[in-house]
């Protein structure tokens, strides 16, 4: 789907597309991935009975947001990282003023795809996950979270501080992702809390096992450089409570996530996996 709407040719009343954009957005998006985000928001719609085209697009709306934050995560500004997913990152491949732009694409170009009418018959629906998309996205979430996470360089923070910035940074796309494909697929209004709930416990063990990866992984496997965290004086779990502590974590929240499970039996296995996933990961 990504490589289906990352194309030169412009949509229906759209002017052109320049090159050089479309370049760098592909970059962002098409060199590798584990496409965690979009592959939790199929495989919810699946286990409330949806497959098709629609539910991809929205999944491709959201890599879209998480690709754009990587680009502009990397610039100098920022993180200042030189590769991503073992490949120069957009400013090192293009530059710094492409990579800000290709990021701002990737972004508008999100909810553009959101808005398709492939994602949901209902108007209401297609605008209820552009609104949580955008809250999932903004202030009050990743983009908050990565503001609270910048204040935190070389400052104690307590375990709840901590807590509530990834739940921002990192945890409020992956909910998200699975919140929303419930949604799609028409599941009850009990069936989609129990998987926004889901969401909320894989994405708090994806960033601890982000955290302890940097910690422990080796550079040439994550194809981004490691222990950057330390060096910037990052808040994280891992380094207030240690890496034992972490994995016992990572342990109970997958645990947690296969309880909430429970119920839906071997429709879930798809989703089981994917916890047990984030928690074993080595990239």
């Amino acid at each position: 789907m990504l490589e289906t709407v990352l194309v030169k040719e412009p949509g229906d009343g759209e002017s052109p597309r320049p090159a050089r954009i479309i370049a760098a957005m592909r970059h962002a998006c098409l060199g590798g991935g584990k496409r965690l985000r979009p592959a939790l928001v199929v495989a919810a719609a699946r286990l409330f009975g949806r497959d098709d085209d629609g539910v991809a697009l929205a999944g491709a709306a959201l890599e879209c947001i998480h690709c754009y934050s990587l680009v502009h995560d990397d610039l100098p500004a920022m993180d200042d990282d030189d590769m991503r997913r073992g490949r120069p990152t957009v400013h090192k491949a293009f530059d710094e003023a492409t990579a800000i732009l290709a990021g701002d694409a990737l972004l508008t170009l999100a909810f553009d795809l959101i808005a398709d009418p492939r994602v949901h018959a209902d108007a209401a629906v297609r605008l209820a996950a552009s609104r949580d998309l955008a809250r999932a996205s903004g202030f009050g979430g990743m983009a908050g979270g990565q503001m609270l996470d910048l204040a935190s360089e070389h400052r104690d923070r307590s375990e709840d501080e901590i807590r509530l910035l990834q739940a921002m940074k990192t945890g409020a796309l992956i909910r998200y992702a699975a919140r929303t494909g419930a949604r799609l697929a028409g599941a009850a209004a009990g069936d989609i809390e129990t998987l926004t709930r889901f969401g909320d416990v894989i994405g708090l063990a994806f960033q601890l096992a982000d955290d302890l990866l940097d910690v422990e992984g080796d550079a040439a496997r994550l194809g981004k450089a490691a222990g950057k965290d330390a060096a910037a004086g990052k808040a994280t779990l891992v380094a207030l409570k240690g890496a034992d502590w972490t994995r016992a974590e990572l342990q109970r929240l997958v645990g947690e996530a296969e309880t909430l499970l429970a119920p839906f039996g071997a429709r879930a296995t798809p989703l089981v996996a994917l916890a047990r996933y984030v928690a074993v990961r080595d990239r």
